[in-house]
């Protein structure tokens, strides 16, 4: 393996490490006002951001190349110090159009969708015009088992019938968030419990739909993406909203997962990095009993230990998507797994470690360590908790050495 980049790659990070240092970190608490003022509306200064970004060629980087037409020309492993730099600001993402769940939802448009669907909503989520949200996530049934969703997708003549209740899909609350992927039983019956789903667009202003209330994340509202509980009561929808085929939920799912995994970890890297210089910085610079903090020992442990499990992280981010990249998503499930595994619980050590070196103040508003600490907590859950990660990657590793 060879993560040495290509002087292409290199100016791109060095691009959008320069923007993020002179258009992003700046407006931090500008961005938190404006979103308090309005708090489901698209922050007014991430819309000019935006158009800087797209007038600098930051934008849509996160589509590998096989997607063609659509790809930004990187490859997944190209995209990782990219992803990695935004990720150290929450909404920075979406100020290059690499922002989830736009991201997962413009792949499963790109590789799933027909030419019509594409048209009418890939083309204006490349573009940065609206917002989108995928609803699988159920509140009555253990949905990390997506075989177990309940909303039922009923075909009534040219259309479909819609009913069900989905809850934490992130985007929904957002009021430029204009179209839904939803995951639904369409054959319950079916012996086969993973042909039993499929996934339909479905507008949000169709009658029917109601974004009943935000869901918060240990406290956080989100805003102003938010992650929306949501009822569908007959919910009318064109047979022609499906996506792919009746039955081809599961697949659609796995094949959006794999991406939305890795760039969520890639991210998740850059969190934990600003996590770690806003420590050192602290240690730096705080004096307590009489000396600066970076003098104690333990400090000096707490930061080594954090870099350290940074740089194993990284590295096994990085080895995940040239994975991705040579063998395809299901070649390199493993070391998705792996990595979907370890990011989160390392992020969550490193900001808590630095969340400690600043006392009370990192617990509260003046510093992002406490909102960073709610996002790593979450994507222990979010595409699939641990311990399915674990059970399965554990299942197929020892039926491996079985019949090796």
């Amino acid at each position: 393996m060879n993560f040495e980049y290509s002087d292409k790659v290199k100016d791109l990070v060095q691009q959008v490490r320069d923007f993020m240092d002179t258009h992003i970190i700046p407006v931090e608490d500008l961005f938190l006002e404006q979103v308090q003022a309005k708090p489901w509306e698209t922050a007014e200064i991430v819309t000019r951001l935006k158009k800087k970004a797209r007038a600098a060629g930051l934008w849509n980087l996160f589509l590998p190349v096989e997607y063609g037409e659509y790809s930004a020309g990187l490859s997944t492993l190209e995209y990782a110090p990219l992803a990695e730099e935004m990720g150290r600001v929450l909404w920075a993402s979406e100020v290059f159009n690499c922002a989830a769940p736009d991201t997962g939802n413009m792949e499963v448009l790109a590789r799933y969708g027909n030419a019509q669907q594409n048209e009418r909503w890939l083309k204006p989520l490349l573009n940065g015009e609206i917002r989108s949200a995928f609803a699988m996530t159920e509140p009555g049934v253990a949905s990390s088992d997506a075989t177990n969703i309940e909303t039922s997708m009923v075909r009534d003549g040219d259309d479909y019938l819609i009913n069900g209740t989905k809850f934490y899909a992130s985007g929904a609350c957002r009021k430029q968030c204009e179209i839904f992927i939803v995951m639904g039983k369409t054959d319950p019956g079916n012996p086969n419990r993973y042909i039993q789903q499929s996934q339909i667009l479905v507008p949000r202003n169709t009658p029917g739909v109601t974004v009943t209330r935000p869901m918060l994340v240990l406290g956080y509202d989100d805003g102003p993406e938010g992650h929306g509980e949501i009822i569908f009561e007959n919910v009318r929808v064109p047979a022609g909203n499906l996506i792919l085929g009746e039955g081809r939920g599961f697949e659609i799912a796995q094949g959006r997962l794999g991406p939305g995994r890795i760039h969520h970890c890639m991210r998740l890297i850059g969190t934990a990095q600003r996590a770690l210089e806003l420590m050192m910085d602290r240690a730096n610079t705080r004096v307590a009993f009489g000396r600066p903090l970076i003098k104690q020992q333990s400090v000096r442990e707490d930061i080594a230990r954090s870099a350290c499990q940074l740089e194993q992280a990284r590295l096994l981010t990085l080895k995940a998507a040239e994975k991705m990249d040579s063998v395809g998503h299901k070649g390199a499930a493993d070391l998705i797994a792996m990595i979907k595994i370890v990011a989160p619980n390392m992020a969550l050590d490193v900001i808590d470690r630095a969340i400690q070196l600043h006392g009370a103040a990192g617990l509260g508003q003046d510093t992002p360590l406490a909102h960073m600490y709610a996002y790593a907590r979450t994507l222990r859950l979010a595409d699939g908790p641990d311990q399915v990660h674990m059970m399965q990657l554990g299942r197929n590793l020892a039926r491996r050495r079985q019949t090796d």
